[in-house]
């Protein structure tokens, strides 16, 4: 190691480290970092990194993609909304939905570990899957990477996959944790998974939770149908509300062709007078 430091600074570097500081700066770094800092720094650096900052800045590398490994265990805990909106952000169809309760709802819970790398909660109703999507946009759901998780004979398989024209396709994710339990057609997974960057500095993200069929003989998923679909400005924001576009755009249409009946029939009975 070699560390120069002047009046009033502290340094602690692991093997193969250098780490050089101004006054009144603190540097930790681990092995086979560099670190460089003026007056008034902070660094922290991860494992093989290196970082250089001005005065009054503080840096904090991103946190690296999770290992993969989507070997299921079984899921002890029911899914559950009571962090929702201070811990955990939180959609569900209805609105009111509390999937640790029984009845027919669709939940999605996603609580920030660091930087992208996010713990997530599914629940719903299906005889074969249900699947959550994330789609960096405030758009459409295109080319999304979509977490299945299927009811095999009654146990919980998992599955990464990305969403593209209504087909989706397996591929490996930054999956790992996953816990599931199937109780009748009631299907819950937890997992944690590095979410895709967002394609804008806002941060926005399409998100969909879906159900489909699933052969458990040949492995193979049928196609998505979507339950909710809606925009998340920022996913790592637990006080967020997610509006569900299908079930408002379903309620409009249904009051669109109410009104109209209503003024057929008011027409017709004038016109009879």
């Amino acid at each position: 190691n070699s560390a120069t430091t002047a009046a009033g600074n502290s340094a602690t570097t692991a093997a193969g480290n250098s780490a050089t500081t101004a006054a009144g700066n603190s540097v930790t770094t681990a092995a086979g970092n560099s670190a460089t800092t003026a007056a008034g720094n902070s660094v922290t650096t991860a494992a093989g990194n290196s970082v250089t900052t001005a005065a009054g800045n503080s840096v904090t590398t991103a946190a690296p993609p999770l290992t993969p490994n989507t070997t299921v265990e079984i899921l002890a805990t029911p899914v559950s909304k009571a962090q929702c909106g201070t811990q955990q952000l939180c959609a569900a169809q209805p609105s009111q939905c509390d999937p640790s309760t029984t009845g027919s709802c669709f939940f999605l819970a996603a609580k920030q570990i660091s930087g992208n790398n996010f713990e997530f909660g599914l629940s719903g109703v299906s005889d074969g899957y249900i699947a959550a999507s994330l789609s960096p946009g405030s758009t459409e759901v295109v080319n999304a990477t979509t977490y299945v998780c299927a009811n095999n004979k009654g146990v919980v398989k998992f599955f990464s996959t990305l969403l593209n024209n209504g087909q989706l396709i397996q591929t490996e994710l930054n999956v790992n944790s996953v816990k599931g339990s199937v109780i009748g057609n009631k299907i819950q997974c937890t997992f944690a998974a590095t979410v895709p960057p967002p394609s804008t500095k806002a941060g926005s993200y399409t998100l969909q939770i879906a159900t489909g069929s699933f052969d458990s003989t040949s492995g193979l998923l049928g196609v998505p149908k979507a339950q909710l679909k809606g925009t998340v400005p920022d996913l790592a924001n637990a006080t967020t509300t997610v509006t569900n576009t299908i079930s408002s755009s379903t309620t409009t249409l249904q009051q669109s062709m109410t009104q109209a009946m209503m003024i057929t029939v008011a027409a017709l009975g004038l016109a009879m007078l």
